[in-house]
């Protein structure tokens, strides 16, 4: 895939009507790129687009549609669900992410207790995502330690996103989406390093919680 964002048809943010999904699709969509926004619910998607498309004084490319439609006429797939709605929503659009790659950005909390590591049994939600959609589908993890008050905003992030995924080219492309919302990327390595980066969002959570803060991130230090 080119870097020139023309040549992308569309990425659809699957679950995209929280906070994290419309945080990333105001910055893809400034950015040039053709957004969908993804939900259960059709009213919910084109309210969600509409709100953005307001935000970008109208001269972005962004839709609304439900979750299989959006996932059908993806180039690429982002899933910004809970963790509660991650197996249901990948089941639900399984077929039409064949042949393509989804950025999984769900973190397994589990309430109340969310400033607690807890991994699903396939080790992570990344690896969950791969385990449900199979080998047709090559998944790769981002931007679960970013908090969504920085990504509706035009200002500089100060925080890195760690990339994994199950294939080097997997991990390419979604640091190039990291690059085309504003942040800094690293690859971190294989799918099976999920298991660390998603983790860091509940560590992150109780540092916010005892230091009086909402939005602890991380940096990468000693690499020019």
């Amino acid at each position: 895939m080119s870097d020139d964002t023309s040549l992308i048809l569309t990425l659809a943010i699957l679950g995209g009507t929280g906070k994290e999904g419309k945080g990333l699709a105001y910055r893809w969509a400034r950015a040039g790129y053709k957004v969908i926004i993804g939900s259960r619910r059709m009213d919910r998607a084109l309210a969600a687009s509409v709100e953005l498309d307001n935000l970008l004084g109208g001269t972005a490319s962004i839709q609304g549609m439900e979750n299989a439609e959006a996932a059908a006429r993806a180039d690429i797939a982002v899933l910004t669900v809970p963790y509660a709605a991650h197996r249901s929503t990948l089941e639900g659009v399984r077929d039409q992410l064949q042949g393509k790659i989804l950025v999984d950005v769900t973190v397994p909390l589990v309430p109340p207790k969310v400033s607690k590591v807890q991994m699903p049994p396939a080790g992570s939600a990344a690896q969950e995502a791969r385990e449900i959609l199979g080998d047709g589908v090559e998944v790769a993890a981002a931007f679960q330690n970013i908090s969504h008050e920085h990504l509706l905003g035009d200002g500089e992030v100060d925080c890195d996103v760690l990339v994994t995924g199950s294939s080097k080219a997997a991990r390419e492309e979604a640091l190039k989406l990291v690059e085309a919302a504003g942040l800094t990327g690293w690859d971190a390595g294989p799918i099976e390093n999920s298991v660390v980066v998603e983790g860091l969002t509940s560590v992150l959570i109780g540092i916010n919680k005892k230091y009086g803060s909402t939005h602890a991130g991380i940096r990468i230090t000693g690499v020019d």
